[in-house]
């Protein structure tokens, strides 16, 4: 798909210049950036949504899980 977007000269400058040493085409280039771009944020929005779960639930232990853990323990003299 062909698209046209505006970015300031020294980038587009910078980008050419990578471009032209990793010997990529333009549109290569542009399309291996837009997709780390989108993988970066993905990753973010993914990371919030677990820290909204996760960050609902208690992070301590059970009460009743501890009091069981300790009662199978056998009893020891020091």
């Amino acid at each position: 798909m062909k698209i046209a977007v505006s970015i300031p000269n020294t980038l587009f400058e910078s980008a050419e210049t990578l471009a032209r040493q990793r010997h990529l085409t333009r549109s290569a280039l542009y399309a291996q950036a837009l997709t780390e771009f989108l993988k970066l944020h993905r990753s973010e929005e993914i990371t919030a949504q677990l820290n909204q779960v996760y960050g609902k639930q208690s992070d301590g232990v059970d009460p009743a899980l501890a009091r069981l853990q300790s009662l199978s323990l056998p009893s020891e003299q020091w």
